[in-house]
């Protein structure tokens, strides 16, 4: 009689032993999840920071930018709309030397500050700048602005509109001139013979920290006229309710906001503090940054 093949009883785990793994597995993971968190917690942490840091200097860096950049003594800081923190001033886009005296007497090419003048020679060809810095028809031309009574371009008192540009190549000579909108008697002359030009498609830059948002507020300057703008020294643009709210955003999610400006009209120097404080998801970065600016005119 043939026998039956001895075959091994094959066992599999019992529900006993599945719990006990699991509940050991259990407390092995709860134990390293333990140690890992606080590194886990310690990158995003660290990767929130970093994004607000960068916001903030980002915005800060941009208004670094446009202040050097800035009429010297146009810089001012006002609270406007009950709570809003305002940094203004007016820009330039560049600058150059004007014609002191007439190459021949009465041709009208020097500037003349004892009567009102319409037309001047500014010393090189405009013609021959790069194109950012070309002076345009409806720039504003600026001269010795010292932020005072009498001489303060938020007043008009130095500043003339340009209409016409042409290049003056007579007796060998490389100058252009400049036509103004309407005769203009500067009060004061530039040691240096120095004026500034105030772009036409932004007459006054504003920075206002609204609400969490830190906006940049531009206003453009009319294309007639002599200076539509300047005109009451007394006048802050940052409160433009209806241009403010559609101004574009530099920076959002702000906690404080301040700016202090420490400069007069005698130093050749100001200096702009900035301080900004950024929160997001519990995380809160403040910045503050000096700047810098020449105040001579």
């Amino acid at each position: 009689m043939a026998r039956t093949p001895f075959v091994p009883r094959q066992r599999g785990f019992t529900l006993v032993e599945l719990v006990m793994v699991i509940v050991i597995l259990g407390i092995v993971g709860g134990m390293v999840a333990v140690f890992m968190r606080a590194p886990i917690e310690a990158y995003f942490d660290s990767g929130r920071r970093a994004a607000l840091t960068d916001v903030a200097d980002t915005a800060v860096r941009r208004m670094s930018r446009d202040l050097r950049k800035a009429l010297p003594n146009s810089i001012r800081t006002s609270t406007v709309n009950g709570s809003d923190t305002c940094l203004e001033f007016i820009p330039t886009r560049t600058g150059a030397r004007y014609r002191e005296q007439d190459r021949v007497a009465s041709d009208g090419k020097g500037l003349n500050f004892v009567a009102a003048d319409s037309a001047f020679n500014m010393l090189g060809r405009n013609a021959d700048w790069s194109a950012d810095q070309q002076i345009r028809t409806n720039d504003l031309i600026a001269i010795y602005n010292l932020g005072i009574t009498g001489a303060t371009t938020y007043n008009g008192d130095n500043v003339a509109r340009v209409s016409n540009l042409a290049a003056d190549t007579s007796s060998g000579t490389e100058e252009t001139t400049i036509t103004l909108a309407a005769a203009k008697q500067f009060p004061l002359e530039s040691g240096t013979r120095r004026f500034h030009v105030i772009p036409v498609e932004e007459n006054v830059v504003a920075y206002v920290c609204t609400g969490d948002t830190l906006r940049r507020l531009t206003t453009p300057g009319l294309t007639t006229g002599t200076a539509p703008l300047f005109t009451n020294s007394a006048t802050s643009y940052c409160g433009n309710s209806a241009q403010l709210s559609s101004a574009p955003v530099i920076a959002n999610n702000l906690s404080s906001c301040a700016f202090t400006y420490n400069g007069s009209d005698l130093q050749r120097n100001g200096l702009v503090q900035v301080s900004l404080g950024i929160t997001r998801d519990g995380e809160t970065v403040n910045l503050f940054h000096q700047i810098n600016v020449n105040n001579t005119p």
